[in-house]
């Protein structure tokens, strides 16, 4: 597979399971002192990331989960549900991310705890939160399982989520499942690159559990990564304004999931399909997860996505661009 070290990726998925202890003993350390609410802080990338487990968690709990973008959360200041017995979450790769440092600040300044998930315990993020788990995040599939293993050990705890052990225990399965999943997508992924890396526009599609990786893939790794223009819409809203794009030679991605919002995504497929000669079709139902049982496939259906677009497709566009994923004009290159 194009520019993908197998070796040093088990290494990392090792150690990001290994954190599962960590984890959970701060899920019930923080279930111990209690919590009227849940408030998740992100931005971007990472709120991205917690999305699908907000998402998925309202559907087992009636604790009120809010996920909140970070520099808005700076600026609106809600306290009506921004209180001192909230259970403030969040996340960083860097640790250093400005508007999630300056929510953790604000939240500090309200007296309010804040626990959060980072690779650098000694970042300002780290340094500033009550509760840290460092050495966490990492790739998007390894920030998926982790803050998914947090926030449904959090359920678990409030008798929400009886299956915890044995999904965390079958997560330790899912590194050589997405190892297998990448290497039957990659060719996939090249001829997608091939055709459609340089079109001058592509509309992206998905919902419910896939929304957030959705928006991740064509804002974080295209916009972002490859200055490539795209319109990510959910499947709901694809009908109300972004369908009058769709013409002949428009690419239309529809990545199709597994939970209760899959005929949202299959009325969008049945619209494009008449309409356009460029539909790709993203279906995580079409890769096993052997070992892990069909009761987390949607759980586990972001991670599914992210290992095929976010790493593979994104590897290929790279080739079919010549442009690196890892120069930026502006992101994080001044201030701004």
């Amino acid at each position: 597979m194009r520019n993908f070290d197998l070796e040093e990726y088990m290494k990392e998925s090792k150690a990001a399971y290994g954190r599962r202890g960590d984890i959970e003993k701060m899920a019930d350390t923080l279930h111990a002192r209690g919590y009227s609410n849940i408030v998740v802080i992100g931005i971007g990338g990472t709120w991205a990331e917690w999305h699908p487990v907000v998402h998925i968690a309202r559907h087992y709990t009636d604790v009120p989960i809010y996920l909140e973008n970070a520099a808005e959360l700076c600026i609106k200041q809600d306290k009506r549900y921004l209180t001192k017995d909230s259970l403030v979450v969040t996340s960083s790769e860097s640790g250093n991310t400005k508007e999630v440092v300056e929510a953790v600040k604000m939240c500090k300044d309200m007296g309010i705890q804040v626990a959060c998930l980072t690779k650098n315990a000694d970042s300002q993020l780290g340094q500033l939160c009550d509760y840290v788990v460092p050495d966490c995040t990492g790739d998007c599939e390894h920030a998926y399982m982790m803050c998914f293993m947090f926030m449904l050990r959090l359920l678990w705890n409030r008798g929400e989520f009886p299956s915890y052990e044995k999904f965390a225990d079958q997560m330790e399965k899912l590194p050589e499942n997405l190892v297998r999943i990448r290497e039957e997508f990659e060719p996939r992924a090249a001829e997608i690159a091939r055709n459609y890396a340089k079109e001058p526009y592509s509309i992206f599609t998905g919902s419910g559990a896939l929304w957030g990786e959705t928006y991740l893939f064509t804002m974080c790794i295209l916009e972002e990564m490859q200055w490539v223009r795209t319109k990510a819409v959910t499947s709901a809203d694809f009908f109300h304004g972004t369908l009058e794009l769709v013409e002949k030679d428009v690419p239309v991605f529809v990545f199709k999931g597994e939970d209760e919002y899959r005929p949202l995504d299959e009325r969008v497929e049945r619209f494009c399909e008449k309409l356009t000669d460029k539909l790709t079709v993203i279906d995580t139902k079409e890769f096993a997860l052997e070992g892990i049982d069909d009761e987390f496939r949607v759980i586990c259906s972001p991670m599914i996505l992210t290992s095929i677009v976010t790493e593979r497709l994104a590897a290929h566009y790279e080739l079919n661009t010549g442009h690196s994923l890892k120069f930026r004009r502006y992101y994080r290159q001044f201030e701004y």
